[in-house]
């Protein structure tokens, strides 16, 4: 059985929901979780709930700030020779961090998969590849450990799962040499989910005509608990700013839900939301690629759809 390291970003009780979607599946495995700095008591609840047999808190100077080199030289010395796999959620974070270790440690590592399975301790993911038209199996072959990230909300939360022992415990850490540092971390002003993590999406396109018309959308997205995302033609006419840009060059997303609301279905934007669970299409082309691609459409103008979506969706949940 392999022994495997989950690397969960945690803000004291807080923790990305991706990482219980990796436990989930790693479910019948010898798993920890590792966490550079503190974390709060529910946190680690959580994670034992959903598998963790032992959470380790790496604990150091210059690690109260995340910084690449800071945490891949204290995350490269915990591991060791002591984990087979060190998975993480594709997060920007993981994004940055999980290369450099892979390449310290001069190992494979499978990037963005939306599935995986064990067949003994051989790993096999499934990742999209050349804008999500195929699907690709991927394998990890040379010295261990090998490296994992998993998009999020792409396994789903298990129904049921297997709890582990959730035994906590420090571990001093070095962050060694560290040639930049972040200074400042100014949080955005918006409190809703981030893309990637959120799970029921509503985007605009251009037919949005303004950024002010974006109010519509962010009134139904309030109603279901969502996330406003745009397309890239709503972000280069000005209506919205990349960070909500959904895309081939933008963020890639994996929701239960996405709503895209006067969004034609360029394959670009289809490369960065064709692995949504259920997808809705509002847009007045009833020829627009969008519908080939959608769960459900919806052939009508969206500033007339959306109010009317909202108000029956306010009535059912109240």
């Amino acid at each position: 059985m392999a022994k495997v390291l989950v690397f969960a970003e945690a803000n004291g009780d807080t923790v990305k929901s991706v990482t219980f979607e990796i436990l989930g599946k790693l479910a019948g495995h010898d798993v920890d979780v590792a966490v550079v700095g503190d974390m709060g008591g529910n946190a680690v609840a959580d994670l034992a709930k959903f598998g963790a047999a032992n959470v380790h808190n790496l604990k150091g100077d210059n690690l109260d700030k995340y910084s690449p080199e800071g945490y891949a030289n204290a995350l490269k010395d915990f591991i060791g020779s002591n984990y087979d796999y060190v998975f993480a959620g594709a997060t920007s974070l993981a994004k940055d961090l999980m290369p450099r270790l892979s390449g310290m440690f001069d190992a494979g590592m499978a990037s963005e998969v939306t599935n995986f399975a064990f067949d003994g301790d051989n790993f096999a993911g499934t990742r999209p590849l050349f804008a999500g038209k195929v699907l690709a199996k991927v394998e990890l072959q040379g010295p261990k450990p090998h490296f994992v990230t998993v998009r999020p909300n792409a396994l789903g939360l298990p129904e049921n799962p297997t709890a582990g022992a959730g035994a906590s415990n420090d571990v001093a850490a070095s962050a060694g040499e560290i040639r930049a540092a972040i200074k400042e971390i100014i949080k955005g002003a918006s409190e809703k989910l981030d893309l990637t993590e959120a799970n029921i999406i509503v985007s605009g396109g251009r037919a949005m005509k303004s950024a002010e018309n974006f109010k519509v959308l962010e009134e139904l997205a309030e109603v279901l608990g969502a996330t406003v995302g745009a397309s890239r033609a709503a972000v280069d006419s000005g209506y919205a700013p990349h960070a909500m840009q959904v895309g081939q060059t933008g963020k890639t997303v994996s929701p239960s839900l996405y709503i895209a609301c006067g969004i034609s279905g360029a394959i670009q934007h289809l490369a960065g939301m064709r692995t949504s669970k259920v997808i809705v299409a509002i847009n007045t082309d009833p020829d627009a690629p969008i519908f080939t691609k959608a769960d459900y459409g919806i052939v009508g103008d969206l500033f007339t759809i959306v109010p009317i979506l909202k108000e029956e969706i306010s009535k059912i949940l109240s």
